[in-house]
């Protein structure tokens, strides 16, 4: 296994972790013998969260006596400072231990950020646990490039987590300035949500850029974390053939994929464009129907509330027919 330092987290970390959704598709028994595989294989870095359901409890239990083989970051929807100790408290439960390397704030719009950062924010729980060695280090995961641009200047922030892979490179110049500034870079939906389909090329794309510190696909099997692997650690470069493959995949998705920018809002119904989407990603690709329909619930305008006026099209630049796109997440929804 190739390690890598987490920038100024100091931590040793396998170029290749485990991004912990998948988790929920299987049990606890299944967790247990997955993350002994991983422990034999090298990989020592594992991304859960809060809102991932039994991921969480599952890796608690899996971990016991392997516990100290492993870079443990989890992260929480909490915006306030009450709401975030809470979570921090479970999540030590949860994980079945004293101590968590990384504790991330997840996925905050520009104004949830700033209720982060204001007094009694989720910030002053955070730094009070890492205070009190609860926590080791800090940092914050986005889907929004204007996020993640202003993540890069708060002094707190450790470690970033943001998609990036074949099609969706709208973060890649952060991305670099991320390594400018020893900002640890860990990349999340490698395969964008299982639209990529062959995972070996995808893994191999993401990794040819040096810029990304590690890179989490989501693994549930012993095959896949296998193909991951030696995937990951094929350093030869790509060859005209892969190119031309990832040229025809940016092709193919390139006309109806949501890449999270954010430059279709605001909505003029208040709808959370980029959000309908991954949630539907999560519905059709990564087979979590119930963890997808209970996110989506949480959304305060759905996509039946689209009323058509197009606005979003003229500024996504993408150019995605996002109305139609709305339709048709609706009707997967059951609106």
């Amino acid at each position: 296994m190739e390690y890598v330092t987490l920038g100024k987290t100091g931590l040793k970390v396998s170029k290749i972790g485990l991004g912990g959704i998948p988790i929920q598709k299987i049990d606890a028994e299944g967790t247990r013998t997955l993350m002994h595989k991983l422990s034999d294989r090298g990989v020592n870095y594992i991304d859960t969260a809060r809102g991932y359901t039994v991921s969480e409890e599952y890796l608690g239990y899996a971990l016991e006596g392997i516990r100290d083989k492993f870079v443990i970051a989890t992260k929480s929807m909490a915006r306030t400072r009450e709401a975030m100790a809470a979570d921090i408290k479970k999540s030590l439960c949860n994980l079945k231990t004293d101590y968590i390397d990384i504790y991330q704030v997840h996925n905050p719009s520009m104004e949830q950020l700033d209720q982060v950062l204001a007094k009694d924010g989720a910030l002053e729980a955070l730094q009070e646990a890492k205070k009190d060695g609860k926590i080791g280090h800090l940092g914050l995961t986005a889907h929004s490039v204007e996020v993640f641009e202003r993540a890069l200047d708060l002094d707190w922030v450790e470690t970033i987590m943001f998609p990036y892979n074949i099609v969706e490179s709208q973060g890649e110049e952060l991305i670099a300035e991320c390594r400018k500034r020893n900002i640890g870079f860990i990349d999340m939906k490698p395969l964008a949500g299982g639209a990529i389909e062959n995972g070996t090329l995808a893994l191999r794309y993401i990794c040819s850029n040096p810029n990304v510190t590690i890179v989490i696909p989501g693994m549930a099997e012993e095959h896949e974390m296998e193909e991951n692997i030696k995937a990951c650690l094929d350093s030869s470069p790509l060859s005209q053939a892969e190119l031309d493959e990832i040229r025809k995949v940016r092709e193919q998705l390139g006309t109806n994929f949501c890449r999270r920018c954010n430059y279709c809002a605001p909505c003029s119904a208040g709808i959370s464009i980029p959000n309908v989407f991954l949630f539907a990603g999560y519905l059709n690709r990564y087979d979590l129907g119930e963890w997808a329909r209970s996110r989506y619930s949480t959304l305060q305008a759905k996509a039946s509330d689209c009323i058509e006026c197009g606005v979003c099209e003229t500024r996504c630049p993408y150019h995605l027919p996002i109305r139609k796109m709305m339709k048709e997440c609706a009707e997967q929804f059951g609106e």
